[in-house]
C-alpha cells in the first residue's frame, strides 16, 4: 500500500461538477489500495474575488487581515471535497493548515513553513480516512497562533511539504495541463509533453513552469527527495515525472528555512578568451561558437554584455588543456569580424590563463534577493576582484584571479555557512539526458546598465546590496570585458535584468549609488525579452550554444546579452523578436511534434 499526496489546483475544483469528478478520482486511488491525502486550492477565481472585495473596502488592507480573508477560500473547497467523498461512501475529513500542524514563520502573506506536526493527520489516515487539507495556509509558531498564507504557489508548497513530512511514496500535482511542456503551448502549439525532468532543470526553467509547479515546491522535493509527478485532472495521461537526486539526510524542522546556498563550487583549471569590439549584429555569436564547436572545444561560461556603439564584447571560459585550440579559433575568426567592410579595426582577442571560476549554488536562491550581493560583498571584503559574472536561477558564478582561489573559497564557505569541502564543478552530463529539455521566454524583464564603474573590489557589492535592501530580485548579471581608462581609473560596465515593475525603483536608487562610487550613466531598457534553453545533457557536449545562436541568427534575431550556467543558456533579445526567437530555438532542438497538446485557454 502506498501513501500518496494529491494536490488539485483552483481550476480542477472550480465547480461542483469538477469537485465531484476529483472526488471520483480520489476514490479510485483509494480503491487501488492506497492511502491518500488531498490538498486543494480555492475554487476557480475565488481568491481573485476575495482580493477584489478587499480592494473595495481598502486601498491598502493589512497583510494580516488579507491572510484571514484569503484563507477562507480553501476552507470552502476542503469542506465540499470532503462532502463529495462521503457521498461516494469514502470516509473523509477536511482540515485547515493549522489543524494538520503546518507551522510557519510569523510573516503574513509570504510565510515559509518551519515544520509540520503530522500526528493528527496520521491518526486519521490510520483510521482509513482520506484527509482533505487546505493548501496555501498554516499557523504561526508564535504565542498568538496567527493564520498565515504561503504566498504564490502556496498549495503546491503545502502538498510537497506534507509529502516530505509524511514520507509519502509520491506527490501528484493535478492541474489543467497534461504536465510540463517543452515550452509555452499558447506560443508554440507544437510544444510536447516531457516524460520527465530533473528538479535542477525544473528550477532553471522556473519562468516556464511557475504556473504549473512553483519553485518553492520543487526546492522542497529536491531537498527531501520527494517523488513528484505533474498530471492533468481532466485526463488519465501519466504526466511528467520530476526526479530528484538521492538527498542527504536532513531535519524536517526548519523545513523551508534551508540555506539559500548549499554549495561553493570552484574550478581553478580555467582560462578566459575575450573578443572585443565584435560587430553588434545577428550571426556573430553563431559564427564564433559554431567554429569552436567544430573544433570540439567544450566551453564553460559564455557572457556577452551590453553593446557600445555598433560593437560588442563576447567572452568565454575553457579548461586550460584546450586553451591553445580555443585561442587559435578566436584569432582566426577575429579578422573576419569587422564592423563594416570599410572599417579596418579588427576584433581584438584577449587571453587570460591564470583564472579560476568560483560559484555559489542552491535551490533556495530563487526569490531571495540579496544572495548575489552577499557573494560580491564577501569577495570584496576578502580583497578579491571579480573579472566576470554569470548567473542563473540557482547559481552565481564569478571569474577571479587564480591566486585568489583559496581565500575566495574560504570566505564564501564561512559567509554562507557551508561546512563541507568545496567540490569541483561536475563536467559530465547524466546518461541519456537530452542536450535541451525545454525552452522558456520571459517578456517581463527590463535591462539596467551602469556605465564606467571603477574596476576595483567592492563595486558590484555596493550596487547589488542596495537593490537587495529594496527587495528587488536580480536575474541575469553581466560584467563587460572591455576596460576603459577614464580619468586615470580603469572602468567596466555592469548590466543586469530585473522585473519590469522594479525597473524604475532600481534606477532611482542606482542613480545615487552611481554618483557615490564615481560611475557613469544608469540606463533602463524595458523593450527586451529573455529566451533560455535548459538541459542537464548539455554538459560536456560542444555545439549546444552554437546551435542556439545559429537558430537566432537564421531568424536575423540579434543577441543583446548572453549568460550561462552548466545547464542553462540565456539570451536577451528585443521584445518584439522574443516570440519568433522562442519558436526558432524550439524547432532547432527538435522539441516539437506533429500532435498538438491541448491545454485550456
Amino acid at each position: 500500500m502506498a501513501l500518496i499526496v494529491q494536490k488539485y489546483g483552483g481550476t480542477s475544483v472550480g465547480s461542483v461538477d469538477r469537485i465531484q469528478a476529483v472526488a471520483g478520482r480520489v476514490k479510485k486511488t483509494v480503491d487501488g489500495g492506497n492511502t491518500v491525502v488531498v490538498v486543494v486550492s480555492a475554487m476557480g477565481k475565488t481568491t481573485d474575488g476575495l482580493v477584489n472585495l478587499a480592494k473595495e473596502i481598502s486601498s491598502n488592507p493589512s497583510r494580516r487581515e488579507m491572510d484571514m480573508l484569503l484563507s477562507t477560500g480553501e476552507q470552502v473547497s476542503i469542506a465540499l471535497m470532503s462532502m463529495a467523498l462521503q457521498e461516494l461512501g469514502q470516509a473523509a475529513i477536511s482540515m485547515t493548515g493549522a489543524q494538520v500542524g503546518i507551522v510557519t514563520e510569523a510573516e503574513h502573506s509570504r510565510a515559509r513553513i518551519l515544520e509540520i506536526k503530522p500526528d493528527r493527520i496520521q491518526s486519521h489516515l490510520n483510521g482509513g480516512k482520506v484527509v482533505v487539507v487546505a493548501g496555501f495556509q498554516g499557523i504561526s509558531n508564535s504565542d498568538e497562533l496567527e493564520i498565515t498564507t504561503l504566498g504564490r504557489g502556496g498549495s503546491d508548497t503545502s502538498a510537497v511539504a506534507l509529502a516530505a513530512a509524511l514520507k509519502a511514496d509520491s506527490c501528484e500535482i493535478y492541474t489543467d495541463v497534461p504536465g510540463i511542456l517543452t515550452t509555452d503551448p499558447r506560443l508554440v502549439p507544437e510544444a510536447q509533453l516531457m516524460d520527465e525532468i530533473t528538479c535542477d532543470e525544473m528550477l532553471e526553467l522556473a519562468s516556464l513552469g511557475a504556473k504549473v509547479l512553483h519553485p518553492r515546491a520543487v526546492e522542497i522535493a529536491r531537498n527531501y527527495g520527494v517523488p513528484l509527478v505533474v498530471r492533468s485532472s481532466w485526463s488519465e495521461q501519466p504526466g511528467t515525472k520530476v526526479t530528484s537526486p538521492v538527498p542527504k539526510p536532513r531535519s524536517l524542522v526548519g523545513l523551508e528555512l534551508t540555506k539559500a546556498v548549499d554549495g561553493v563550487e570552484f574550478d581553478s583549471d580555467q582560462a578566459k578568451v575575450a573578443l572585443l569590439r565584435v560587430p553588434d549584429r545577428p550571426g556573430i555569436a553563431a559564427r564564433l561558437f559554431g567554429e569552436i564547436a567544430h573544433q570540439q572545444v567544450d566551453v564553460d561560461l559564455i557572457i556577452q554584455s551590453v553593446h557600445e556603439g555598433n560593437t560588442n564584447d563576447i567572452a568565454f571560459t575553457v579548461i586550460g588543456g584546450v586553451l591553445t585550440k580555443a585561442e587559435a579559433v578566436a584569432e582566426a575568426i577575429a579578422p573576419a569580424l569587422r564592423t563594416h567592410p570599410t572599417h579596418t579595426e579588427e576584433a581584438e582577442v584577449l587571453v587570460e590563463k591564470r583564472i579560476a571560476k568560483i560559484a555559489i549554488a542552491g535551490a533556495g536562491m530563487i526569490g531571495r534577493p540579496g544572495i548575489a550581493a552577499k557573494m560580491f560583498t564577501t569577495l570584496a571584503e576578502a580583497g578579491v576582484n571579480i573579472e566576470m559574472i554569470s548567473t542563473s536561477e540557482v547559481k552565481v558564478s564569478c571569474v577571479i584571479d587564480q591566486k585568489d582561489t583559496d581565500k575566495a573559497i574560504e570566505a564564501l564557505c564561512e559567509a554562507f555557512e557551508v561546512s563541507s569541502s568545496p567540490v569541483e564543478t561536475e563536467k559530465s552530463s547524466p546518461e541519456s539526458a537530452p542536450p535541451v529539455r525545454g525552452v522558456a521566454l520571459d517578456r517581463n524583464q527590463a535591462r539596467i546598465a551602469i556605465r564606467h564603474i571603477p574596476d576595483r573590489p567592492g563595486m558590484a557589492a555596493k550596487i547589488f546590496s542596495v537593490l537587495a535592501e529594496k527587495n528587488i530580485s536580480v536575474d541575469m548579471i553581466i560584467q563587460s570585458q572591455r576596460c576603459r581608462i577614464v580619468e586615470g581609473v580603469p572602468r567596466r560596465d555592469i548590466a543586469f535584468t530585473v522585473a519590469v515593475g522594479d525597473a524604475l525603483i532600481a534606477k532611482k536608487v542606482l542613480d545615487d549609488v552611481s554618483m557615490a562610487i564615481g560611475a557613469g550613466e544608469v540606463t533602463v531598457d524595458s523593450d527586451i525579452a529573455k529566451v533560455s534553453i535548459v538541459g542537464a545533457g548539455m554538459v560536456g557536449q560542444p555545439g549546444v550554444a552554437a546551435r542556439f545562436f545559429a537558430a537566432l541568427a537564421q531568424e536575423k534575431v540579434n543577441i543583446q546579452m548572453i549568460a550561462t550556467s552548466e545547464i542553462k543558456i540565456s539570451c536577451v533579445v528585443a521584445k518584439n523578436e522574443g516570440e519568433r526567437a522562442l519558436k526558432a530555438v524550439h524547432a532547432a532542438f527538435e522539441l516539437g511534434g506533429k500532435d498538438r497538446v491541448e491545454v485550456p485557454a
